[in-house]
C-alpha cells in the first residue's frame, strides 16, 4: 500500500505508471472497483463545475466485440478486464445549475455566484461549438487521468487509448451527437512482457521561466 503521507509516495506513482496494451484474460473486475475508480474520476476539475463527462464501462462479451470492431480490432479491449469509454459532454452547461446545487447547499458556492457562473456558461457555450469540444475534451482528459491513477493506487494496470472511430463508438454505444468520445481506458492485470514505463524528456527540456 502507498503511504499518501509522504509526497514521494505520488512520485513514485507517477513514475512507475506505464501504459499497458498487454492483459492478463478473463480476470474479472469487481463493479464497486469501478465504481470506486470512477468516482476518483469525477474529482477531476472542471470549468464552472461544469462535471461534463460520463462513463461507460465495457466489460461484457457483447460490449467488448462491439467496442473492439470500432477500435480497429485492437486485442487489448477484448483481453482486458474492462475498457472504459471516456465520454465529453458538449451540452454540459445545461446541467450546470442542477450541477452546483450541492456545493450551494453545502456553503461552498454562493447562489448569486452560481447563478452568475450559469449564465456565464449559457452565453460562452450556447453558440460556440468549439468551444463546447474544446471544454468536453479538456474535462473528459482530466477525468481519465484521475481514473488511472485512482487505478495504479489499487495495484490495477491501465492504457489511454485514442485509436477508435468517434461515430462508430457513438452509434454502438447509443450516445448522442453532443456526446464526445474522447478516449478509452483499459483496465486489468498486465502480462508479463509489458512494456515499463518508457523514459520521458527531462524537465530542463520542456520547462521555460516567464
Amino acid at each position: 500500500m502507498y503511504d499518501w503521507s509522504q509526497p514521494e509516495t505520488f512520485d513514485a506513482l507517477l513514475a512507475t505508471r506505464r501504459s499497458v496494451g498487454l492483459y492478463e484474460e478473463n480476470i474479472p473486475l469487481a463493479r464497486e472497483t469501478i465504481s470506486a475508480l470512477i468516482t476518483a474520476a469525477s474529482k477531476a476539475p472542471s470549468a464552472y463545475n461544469l462535471q461534463n463527462w460520463k462513463f461507460i464501462a465495457v466489460q461484457s462479451p457483447d460490449g467488448k466485440t462491439r467496442l473492439q470492431e470500432a477500435a480497429y480490432g485492437q486485442p487489448q479491449v477484448s483481453a482486458a478486464s474492462a475498457t472504459i469509454i471516456i465520454v465529453g459532454l458538449m451540452d454540459g452547461y445545461r446541467e450546470l445549475a442542477n450541477n452546483l446545487r450541492p456545493a450551494q447547499a453545502e456553503g461552498i458556492v454562493p447562489a448569486s455566484v452560481a447563478r452568475n457562473w450559469v449564465d456565464a456558461a449559457r452565453d460562452t457555450h450556447k453558440n460556440n461549438t468549439q468551444l463546447r469540444r474544446d471544454e468536453a475534451i479538456r474535462s473528459a482528459s482530466l477525468a481519465a487521468m484521475c481514473l488511472m491513477l485512482a487505478a495504479e493506487a489499487r495495484g490495477l494496470a491501465t492504457g489511454a487509448m485514442s485509436g477508435f472511430d468517434a461515430a462508430a463508438v457513438q452509434a454502438a454505444f447509443d450516445l448522442q451527437s453532443s456526446e464526445l468520445p474522447v478516449m478509452l481506458i483499459t483496465v486489468g492485470q498486465a502480462r508479463a512482457g509489458a512494456w515499463p514505463q518508457k523514459p520521458r524528456r527531462p524537465a530542463s527540456e520542456i520547462l521555460a521561466f516567464a
